[in-house]
């Protein structure tokens, strides 16, 4: 419980010194829209990794290389813990936005730094309000800021790490009809440092890959048809081969 109370004290430092933060990235913002979301990328990523620290978690880290450098891009990834996103977002080269749920829209402080790091927000039971999030997303992507989804839709609580839930086709339309291309992501071990034993918060070793990037226009048509199909057969590949990568020891 102690790294729990840690994290939840740094947290709520850091949302108090944010309101600070937030007038000059407003006053930023105005005459450089570009270096406010430089800006808010590097804190919130900042606040990632000392959270990490807190925790205990040591991450090994494969293929970020493989990361296009000159594009946008959607990252796809299995999703198994709340430290997923952190995971990610604390790794990633350039301004990136994720999807969360609408729900997340709700709490103080968070939504405000969520804003400001370009994230958007689902709705999953409105159709017409999911597909306006898709089309914010499109938008984004032709725009040069990258997105993370996770299209399992929610935590899979599955047992077994490489048993993934379906993959929702429409999530990957973003990477369809904004012609970036799609970075498969697979984490292993990540549901150790909280999920499976909450409340508790603790050390752990996870492994994250970042997968060859997926064109959409070089696949054949099947593999378009069921884009989504497609995209969780290579992350679970990559569950797979990195099971035994990097175990916490017990």
């Amino acid at each position: 419980m102690i790294r729990f109370l840690a994290i939840l004290i740094f947290l709520i430092l850091y949302f108090l010194v944010g309101i600070l933060a937030w007038v000059v990235l407003f006053i930023i913002g105005k005459f450089n829209l570009p270096l406010r979301h430089k800006i808010s990328l590097k804190m919130v990523q900042g606040a990632f990794r000392i959270i990490l620290k807190v925790a205990g978690t040591k991450v090994k880290i494969v293929g970020k290389e493989r990361i296009p450098k000159d594009t946008a891009v959607l990252y796809v990834g299995n999703h198994r813990s709340f430290f997923d996103i952190l995971i990610i977002y604390s790794l990633v080269p350039g301004l990136t936005g994720f999807v969360a749920k609408k729900e997340m829209k709700k709490i103080p402080f968070l939504r405000v730094w969520m804003k400001l790091v370009n994230c958007l927000f689902l709705d999953r039971d409105d159709i017409k309000q999911g597909m306006k999030t898709i089309l914010e997303g499109i938008d984004k992507l032709k725009s040069g800021i990258s997105i993370c989804i996770f299209p399992e839709g929610t935590r899979n609580k599955k047992e077994n790490e490489t048993e993934l839930l379906e993959f929702k086709e429409g999530s990957l339309k973003m990477a369809e009809k904004s012609g970036c291309p799609i970075v498969p992501i697979g984490m292993n071990h990540n549901s150790e440092i909280f999920e499976d034993h909450f409340p508790k918060v603790k050390r752990a070793n996870v492994s994250i890959e970042f997968g060859e990037p997926i064109y959409v226009k070089e696949l054949d048509k099947e593999k378009k048809k069921f884009l989504g199909a497609y995209t969780r057969e290579v992350i679970t590949e990559i569950v797979k081969k990195n099971e035994n990568l990097y175990l916490q020891s017990r």
